[in-house]
């Protein structure tokens, strides 16, 4: 009985927990488990939390902050970059006209006038005034204004047109007696024709006349009339 009881008595009795026994490897596993547990839970959270650092939010068509910006290649159709202000020409520029322009005659004679503007192979035209003097008041186009070759440059005059002398110009070919009209300050005027010498002019030779009067010419050979025959 004694014996039964000891038996008894033994079952009953706690056993010792030295640490190496079954309890001790279950609670080794319990706590491994629930280490790795809140270990999900925790990366989980911080995942939503943080809005998933790894992908940008395209949305805000922003890069995330800390990302490395990277610049793209320039488009093919892109304008070319200007001149950088500080190489360009500083200071005002100069607005006086290269090559061909209208002589200073303003105030001059305006025979010497004429005389510039035909140097320049320029055009001429006299406007005489009701003034006094011979000196040129204005030009058009202006004195400096750049101007082609054969434009012809109106002259307005101070005084009336001055008396000239009508120059004989009838041993002269049709061409040549222009040109010596033109010379003294007349013009021609054709009656029949430019070619061939000069059978005629009217206002005669030593006549007097006036800057920008007209001379007549009749230039050609005269045609000779027969004599009728007699009955």
């Amino acid at each position: 009985m004694n014996e039964a009881g000891d038996a008894m008595t033994d079952d009953r009795q706690p056993v010792r927990d030295d640490g190496t026994g079954p309890g001790r490897t279950r609670l080794l596993l319990g706590g491994a488990l629930a280490v790795v547990l809140l270990a999900v839970i925790g990366a989980s959270g911080g995942w939503v939390l943080a809005g998933e650092p790894d992908r940008p939010d395209v949305s805000s068509g922003s890069a995330p902050t800390g990302a490395v910006p990277t610049s793209a290649p320039p488009a093919a159709s892109a304008a070319p970059s200007t001149r950088p202000a500080e190489d360009r020409p500083s200071g005002p520029r100069s607005r006086t006209p290269a090559g061909l322009t209208v002589p200073e005659v303003v105030g001059a004679d305006f025979e010497r006038a004429r005389q510039e503007l035909r140097d320049r192979r320029l055009g001429w035209r006299l406007v005489f005034g009701t003034g006094s003097g011979r000196t040129v008041e204005r030009t058009s186009p202006g004195p400096g204004e750049p101007v082609k070759r054969g434009v012809t440059v109106t002259v307005w005059v101070a005084g009336p047109a001055p008396a000239v002398t009508v120059p004989d110009v009838g041993a002269l070919s049709c061409s040549d007696a222009a040109d010596d009209l033109v010379e003294a300050g007349l013009y021609p005027r054709y009656r029949s024709g430019r070619q061939g010498p000069v059978a005629g002019q009217e206002p005669a030779a030593g006549s007097t006349a006036r800057w920008n009067d007209q001379i007549a010419l009749t230039c050609g050979d005269v045609p000779t009339t027969s004599p009728s025959p007699t009955p």
